[in-house]
């Protein structure tokens, strides 16, 4: 439990409709179907984590290993309710995941970014800074790929190589 009354848990199955409702509710992100969330609660909770405060859902992060490359994970999404942002929790739920046993042998985080997405671009380059490493990125989906007109491209954010044993303080 952190000071502010949030405490972080891998996720369990029956969190995933209130995982949906969460990203509907945050408005920024692509809502998948509610079986999406059932399942990335379910089967990939050792390295998903939910944030919650007086047992209700205010943050989440879905996660897995790349399976080409087990030593990257791969952060898909990460949405946090209206009421906690600008407090770090974004930050604080993808520490979570990095402290999990399952990326122990961690040494890349990638994510999806849309170039219009500052916040999330933000926070994934603060935390490049905060463990002292490269931020890369690069086109991963143009646009031209999505079915439907008007989603933008999304850009590969890696960053690394992790050094976990660095200072959780962000580095100015």
């Amino acid at each position: 439990m952190s000071s502010d009354g949030i405490r972080f848990r891998a996720p369990r199955k029956e969190d995933g409709p209130e995982v949906w409702r969460l990203i509907k509710k945050a408005g920024t992100l692509d809502l998948n179907s509610p079986y999406s969330y059932l399942m990335l609660c379910d089967m990939f909770s050792d390295t998903c984590a939910i944030a919650e405060e007086d047992e209700t859902v205010v943050g989440f992060v879905s996660a897995f290993l790349l399976p080409d490359s087990p030593n990257t994970v791969f952060i898909w999404q990460v949405a946090v309710d209206p009421s906690q942002r600008g407090k770090g929790l974004g930050k604080q739920l993808l520490r979570e995941v990095l402290n999990r046993n399952a990326c122990k042998g961690v040494r890349f985080l990638e994510a999806t970014v849309s170039p219009s997405n500052r916040p999330s671009q933000s926070l994934f380059r603060s935390l490049a800074r905060e463990h002292r490493t490269a931020c890369r990125t690069r086109e991963r989906y143009s646009e031209e790929l999505f079915p439907s007109s008007g989603h933008e491209s999304e850009w590969t954010f890696r960053i690394g190589p992790l050094n976990k044993k660095e200072s959780t303080e962000e580095v100015q």
